[in-house]
């Protein structure tokens, strides 16, 4: 055992200049007479303990590998995110502060409690993102209660993409959907409360009561509730026929219609899918749409009208520039008098995040539920993923409805329930299947005002920039798999020079 640290270096609750600490290294410092050690990480920023919490040895003459601070004597290491011991020999996790950025400066300033995992967890959602959470708490090593409560008839999550793409269209089996078996869940000890809805959540309390009475307690919870298609409000929306598609059940009643003709309303990516899918089982498919161009918004009008093309190859019939004003069993009247005739009608107007439980409980609510970077709510211990999340990004604020940020969201969630003090940074994807030809999107490109091509659309090789006041913000890429890749990596970094290069070719 060595003697105690003595403080030195920078007061760091005063600040110190970003430079000043090493990318991939540290600095050692002291705060109100403590010695702490800063270690940085990009533009990441921790503050711990200077001292090994198993001899007492100098952290600072060790070596930081990824997230891993390693003691110089006996290899003891530690996450800088939350202090934890994550290898003997070293026991006990060292302390942490929080540490505020304010442009090129950092600033220590609090010290935070000691972690104490919780004692149990409350998942809201059997989706993508309570699923992931699920399984990265006990891939962590979580070994408290762990409690799933979905409305789903379905005892387990399914892959959602393929709701509308493979097995919608007949070419995938219903082995493919569910994510995980019932067993996992058992073996796992999760348990898996389906058909059950949570009527109000108490944060005060730590608990959720569902309808019917019953309370379940929790040490953490996480939303996950996800989001409910849109239905119009038009005459005829409540007809059997007409459906919507989110879950499992409704790709089987979809499928279950599924003939003679069918009419989609909305250009969204569901509806196009929807539309492919169709067309796939040999149906007569017709999409109802208000924009001149499907995707327009989302991305560009050269590659929208691409994907119009496509469809149109395969003998979809669009119906641009009209709404629908009533639905009648056997057909759709448009806003123009004209008349679609349709024995199935499925809606792709987009969705709702399932925001009211938060709201009711006093949660901060802003186009989804506020989180902050570690996806934290404003109530204590409840975090929130998927749809409903609302989540910083750049210099304000997104909300993202992709099936992999809700699984990356839920990862992340879990991690900082396990006290890892994780940002979530993941660049958002998502891809888009239409026939044989794939689309795939990474980035946040809401608000673009340019976009910029490389290869060729019509050719099905292509990669799209989309730029906001000058900076490409997003990228989309068709049947240039290896560009994507490298998109979302340069979007990560926030590499323009690299987001150049590639879009140039």
């Amino acid at each position: 055992m060595s003697e105690p640290i003595k403080p030195s270096g920078p007061e760091l609750s005063r600040g110190v200049e970003l430079s000043d600490v090493p990318d991939g290294g540290m600095l050692v410092g002291q705060v109100r007479g403590e010695p702490v050690l800063l270690v940085r990480q990009k533009d990441d920023v921790y503050a711990v303990a200077a001292a090994c919490t198993h001899y007492g040895a100098p952290l600072a003459d060790g070596i930081v590998v990824g997230e891993t601070l390693r003691c110089p004597w006996h290899h003891a290491r530690f996450d800088v995110r939350s202090g934890e011991a994550v290898g003997p020999p070293a026991l006990r996790p060292l302390d942490c502060w929080d540490v505020e950025r304010d442009g090129d400066r950092v600033k220590v300033t609090a010290k935070r409690p000691a972690f104490v995992p919780p004692e149990s967890v409350v998942i809201v959602g059997g989706g993508a993102a309570g699923d992931a959470c699920a399984d990265m708490l006990r891939r962590r090593g979580y070994g408290g209660p762990i409690t799933m409560i979905a409305r789903d008839d379905e005892p387990e999550t399914v892959d959602r993409p393929n709701l509308s793409k493979d097995f919608l269209d007949g070419s995938a089996p219903a082995e493919w959907v569910p994510l995980r078996s019932p067993e996992w869940y058992a073996q796992h000890r999760i348990v898996m409360l389906a058909k059950h809805e949570v009527e109000r959540l108490v944060p005060a309390e730590r608990a959720v009561v569902l309808k019917g009475g019953r309370s379940v307690s929790y040490g953490a919870l996480l939303l996950a509730t996800g989001a409910t298609p849109v239905r119009l409000d038009v005459p005829g929306a409540g007809l059997p026929h007409v459906l919507t598609l989110r879950s499992l059940a409704d790709s089987k009643a979809i499928i279950a219609r599924a003939k003679g003709r069918v009419a989609v309303l909305g250009s969204s990516f569901i509806g196009l899918e929807a539309a492919a899918s169709m067309r796939k089982r040999g149906l007569e498919v017709h999409v109802i749409a208000p924009g001149a161009v499907p995707l327009e918004r989302v991305l560009g009008r050269e590659l929208g009208a691409f994907v119009k093309a496509l469809h149109e190859e395969k003998g979809v019939q669009f119906h641009l520039g009209r709404r629908p004003a009533s639905i009648s069993e056997s057909a759709v009247t448009l806003d123009d008098g004209s008349m679609v005739a349709a024995d199935l009608v499925v809606m792709g107007v987009g969705v709702r995040p399932n925001v009211s439980l938060a709201e009711a409980a006093g949660l901060k609510v802003d186009r989804g539920v506020v989180v902050d970077a570690q996806l934290r709510t404003s109530a204590p211990g409840v975090f929130a993923a998927g749809d409903i999340a609302r989540f910083p990004h750049g210099s304000g604020s997104a909300r993202i409805e992709h099936w992999a940020v809700a699984q990356r969201q839920g990862q992340v969630a879990a991690r900082n329930m396990l006290g890892a003090g994780e940002p979530f940074r993941a660049v958002p994807f998502f891809w888009s299947q239409h026939y044989d030809v794939p689309v795939n999107y990474c980035g946040v490109g809401e608000g673009w005002d340019a976009l910029q091509v490389a290869g060729s659309i019509e050719k099905r090789d292509c990669t799209v920039a989309y730029k906001k006041q000058g900076r490409i913000v997003a990228v989309a890429t068709v049947y240039r798999d290896r560009d994507s890749l490298l998109a979302e990596d340069a979007l990560g970094r926030d590499d323009q020079a690299a987001l150049e290069q590639l879009v140039r070719g």
